[in-house]
């Protein structure tokens, strides 16, 4: 099942996605009325509401609604690391910290191109979507209503700019207004095979492909890392958690993203996010 939450230029709503008839059927109550019962898999959990609408005719909107929270688990695949940063992997546990809820784009919005960075980088990612109530630390996955696609954008940047001595300023370079993509829709959990999503990744600027990898690099799953989280800050009902992201960023190349390029992140069975780079702001 794929869920898109949406808008027509109205208020925002949730809707039913069928991919081969290119239509979104509106879906009826809160999402947190009926995600966690989804997240369940409880029969009839989701009710919709009037016709289909053309999803051409729909602006696809982040997967996530104003007041949850967005989390990042960084520094996930040794490659990645070591590759793009002449780094080994995090002593004995991930890192894990917060985006602001304003950074977020949708499917097919423009990337804002921020003014204080010269190095925009880009980092398809797998995202889990939290559907449940509380989190069954347990049984971590059971908490998982589905799965979407991220492109943590970064400015490099200013992620080394923080105080000497201090430490990475991760609040400048991953919370830049308008220029993360995710979407294009949840995908929920039972279309997956039980246990932690086994899903290539790829990332393409203008046609050329510059990030490819597999979720199976992931130094921690899924599970591990949902319950890493929540063990420090309780997950809620719609809160969203990037996974980490594969080598091949431009932080290894050098080449960093420019105004009018085309970047297209896709996870394997889930969708694209295809997103053109907009002009570079004056500071």
């Amino acid at each position: 099942m794929k869920i898109a939450r949406c808008t027509t230029g109205g208020p925002a709503f949730w809707g039913l996605v069928d991919v081969p008839a290119q239509t979104v059927t509106p879906i009826k109550g809160a999402f947190a009325g009926w995600a966690p019962r989804l997240t369940r898999g409880e029969a009839g959990a989701i009710e919709t509401t009037g016709g289909p609408l053309s999803l051409a005719a729909v602006r696809l909107l982040p997967p996530i609604e104003k007041g949850n929270r967005v989390v990042v688990a960084g520094a996930n695949y040794a490659k990645h690391l070591a590759t793009d940063f002449g780094l080994v992997k995090p002593h004995g546990q991930p890192i894990a910290f917060l985006k602001a809820f304003g950074a977020l784009i949708g499917a097919r919005d423009e990337m804002r191109y921020p003014p204080l960075t010269d190095e925009l980088d880009h980092e398809v990612e797998l995202v889990a979507v939290i559907g449940a109530q509380s989190v069954d630390r347990d049984d971590p996955l059971s908490s998982v209503l589905g799965y979407t696609v991220g492109n943590d954008v970064s400015a490099r940047d200013l992620q080394r700019s923080g105080p000497p001595g201090v430490g990475m300023d991760l609040f400048a370079a991953k919370s830049q207004d308008r220029s993360t993509g995710l979407g294009p829709w949840i995908v929920t959990r039972d279309e997956f095979p039980e246990g932690s999503p086994k899903r290539r990744l790829t990332l393409k600027v203008n046609g050329e492909t510059r990030q490819d990898g597999n979720t199976t690099e992931m130094t921690w799953d899924v599970g591990f890392l949902v319950r890493f989280v929540d063990e420090r800050s309780t997950f809620e009902c719609g809160d969203v958690m990037f996974t980490g992201s594969p080598a091949g960023t431009a932080q290894g190349s050098g080449l960093f993203l420019k105004p009018g390029d085309v970047v297209e992140a896709e996870v394997e069975g889930i969708g694209i996010l295809r997103n053109t780079v907009g002009p570079k702001l004056a500071r």
